[in-house]
């Protein structure tokens, strides 16, 4: 299995501009993609990444979306003088032609296919193609939007066609709807679209009702069509995340797709004079990883939009980075969704709960009345939501000529330096596959005094336990270095799960302020622990005392003990990672129990999504030596396998839903 990075660029696709005074046009300029490419160059990325060529796509391949006559059109504009252009450009809703567009169309379009048959057929992992003109707003006989022939659909189709593909899924992170990939797929049930985009309410570009969250595709399609209409802007990092979360990855792992296809638009990045919005780059970050567990890898990023060149460079770059397996950096500013963006979300889950077996045994509540919109979401009026909102429009409005000291700035806090190693082994035995892979860390003597100081007398009981001692001897000089940022995670098999707490605990007095611990299994955690705001304990086992909660100490109590991976994701998506990103851990210790009825490949996929966390710092901890192979795969970004089960239990959503409630005041992102 390929292990690398493709990157697609071409001075070709930069040989056309505007040739006329057109305001509206005059973002679109050949320097997005130099400009891209030097930043890519001057981080280094370009070297590491495999260089893929490019070709031109052919009228048959082009045909899979677009019409024979429309296709001679286009051609036409190759022989045409400034004035004829001119005129047969206004047909059209906001797009310009020049005489090398037609060539330059079906060179961004080839290398989109060429970036899709490397992955396919392995010779990388994954991919990013820089190409100009976009595609995703033309449509069958359409030119639209700066778009010419549409690059993600026709990929779709051309993956369908030439390799089987049974299922695919398309994120359009671009902030105008692609209205032209909605309706090419909006009946085929075998793509799954999602949009996110700025609306309005119809107000913003390009205004069709299309656009909107009841817009959910027709016949067999409906369902797999999936807009998130964004109606106002200023949207932040919580509020493209928490979209992320709520929708798209519970879609998308039901969905289970074998190829996924980004119409990659940064014009939703801080800075943009289009979007109007606020993801900082590293946003992009974070969403290229939790996409990456899915469909084996096989993720192919396509440029759409993104017209302000110093955040679009910088954004492609956290792209690149996390495609090549770098770590995910924190993500700056408030974890707080605004009340608008939790609307949409609300409107866009209840309509598709009819599709969709994680929405089922949620709340149907539609939001359409703007004097009940906070009393239908249990929002409750504070002062800490107005200045969310405030805050947004501010940095919208101070997007000006101190962007580029803005950026300088940002960036120096966002870069994260890769360690050297990134998985340590403790311990875990001389047959592993990918052993010459990972650092063998050596094992010390922990005595009980050293131990004693992490926890309170009454809870000293635990240190009578040899078996944890000898654990904590191979668990203590992994976390040295992890904290030191000598390596990025780790593996060890421990007897017992309770060497966790004393984990997170040893943690915090040797550089992490804040760990998240979540177990999953049958653990003690004592007393000092649960009331330990440095230490954030999720459990998840049947038998905890439900009345010992704390905002630090949450246990799950679900009733049945058994077929917990459907269940497991839901909690994932639905409570632990907005409860993690709201409490920004600079650690993160996993530990699994043995036969606590989840399979392999869902503890492997927990582990590889558990990754956007904390720069990537994770510590994971087995009772299960079987485990561990597995373990080390997904801690070095291999490839998953799919999952296979996602039953849910109603009476386990149920718990969940009642914990959200219980403490959405403290954790906003619940």
């Amino acid at each position: 299995m390929a292990s690398r990075t493709g990157l697609i660029y071409n001075e070709q696709m930069m040989s056309y501009r505007l040739l006329w005074d057109y305001p509206v046009c005059s973002v679109e300029i050949p320097e997005r993609l130099s400009t891209s490419y030097e930043k890519l160059k001057y981080y280094g990325l370009v070297e590491r990444c495999i260089p893929l060529s490019v070709r031109e796509a052919v009228e048959e391949e082009i045909m899979l979306v677009h019409s024979l006559d429309y296709i001679e059109a286009v051609k036409s504009t190759a022989s045409m003088n400034v004035e004829e252009l001119k005129t047969f450009s206004y047909n059209y809703n906001d797009v310009y032609f020049h005489p090398n567009s037609y060539h330059c169309a079906k060179v961004s379009l080839g290398a989109t296919l060429q970036l899709v048959d490397a992955v396919m057929l392995g010779k990388v992992r994954n991919g990013m193609a820089l190409v100009r003109p976009p595609g995703h707003h033309s449509q069958k006989s359409e030119a639209c939007g700066f778009c010419l022939f549409n690059n993600i659909a026709i990929a779709a189709k051309y993956a369908k066609k030439t390799y089987g593909t049974k299922r695919i899924l398309i994120v359009d992170w671009d902030v105008h709807h692609g209205q032209g990939t909605q309706y090419t797929f909006e009946e085929d049930p075998s793509v799954l679209y999602f949009s996110w985009h700025r609306y309005e309410h119809q107000q913003y570009w390009p205004g069709l009702k299309d656009s909107d969250y009841d817009a959910v595709g027709k016949g067999k399609g409906t369902g797999f069509n999936v807009n998130v209409p964004w109606n106002k802007a200023g949207m932040e990092n919580a509020d493209y995340l928490t979209a992320f979360l709520y929708i798209l990855l519970p879609m998308a792992y039901e969905f289970n797709p074998e190829l996924i296809l980004v119409s990659a638009g940064y014009d939703t990045a801080i800075g943009d004079p289009e979007g109007e919005m606020c993801a900082t780059p590293e946003c992009f970050a974070h969403l290229t990883q939790l996409l990456m567990p899915l469909a084996n890898g096989k993720l192919c990023v396509v440029l759409e939009g993104g017209y302000n060149l110093r955040s679009l460079s910088e954004s492609v770059c956290m792209t690149v980075r996390v495609l090549l397996g770098d770590p995910v950096p924190q993500l700056i500013g408030q974890m707080v969704p605004c009340i608008s963006a939790m609307e949409t979300i609300q409107n866009v889950r209840a309509v598709h709960q009819p599709y969709w077996n994680y929405f089922k045994n949620q709340g149907s509540v539609f939001i359409k009345d703007p004097s009940t919109k906070k009393l239908n979401l249990g929002i409750e009026e504070d002062s800490k939501a107005t200045t969310v909102d405030e805050k947004k429009v501010t940095m919208v409005s101070n997007v000006n000529q101190d962007f580029d000291e803005f950026m300088d700035s940002h960036m120096r806090k966002v870069l994260v330096l890769t360690p050297r190693v990134r998985t340590a082994l403790a311990d875990c035995g001389e047959k592993l596959t990918k052993l010459d892979q990972c650092l063998q860390v050596e094992e010390k003597k922990i005595t009980m005094e050293e131990v004693g100081i992490l926890i309170s007398g009454g809870d000293s009981v635990h240190l009578k336990d040899e078996n944890l001692l000898l654990s904590l001897g191979k668990i203590f000089p992994l976390i040295d270095k992890i904290t030191k940022r000598e390596v990025r995670n780790g593996v060890v098999v421990s007897s017992t799960l309770s060497s966790g707490v004393f984990a997170a605990r040893y943690s915090t007095t040797v550089g992490a302020s804040r760990v998240l611990l979540l177990v999953l299994g049958e653990a003690d955690i004592p007393t000092d622990v649960k009331e330990d705001a440095k230490v954030l304990v999720v459990q998840i086992y049947g038998k905890q005392d439900e009345k010992k909660r704390s905002n630090y100490y949450i246990p799950i109590c679900w009733k049945e003990y058994n077929e917990w991976d459907g269940d497991l994701l839901y909690t994932l998506f639905e409570f632990i990672l907005p409860l993690a990103y709201g409490y920004r851990p600079e650690l993160v210790i996993l530990a699994v129990g043995s036969n606590i009825g989840i399979q392999a490949v869902t503890v492997a996929h927990l582990t590889y999504l558990l990754q956007v966390l904390a720069e990537g710092r994770i510590l994971v901890i087995s009772q299960a030596s079987d485990l561990v192979e597995t373990l080390v795969s997904s801690l070095l970004g291999d490839p998953l396998s799919a999952m296979s089960s996602f039953v849910l239990k109603q009476e386990n959503v149920l718990v969940l839903l009642k914990l959200r409630q219980e403490l959405k005041q403290h954790w906003k992102l619940l």
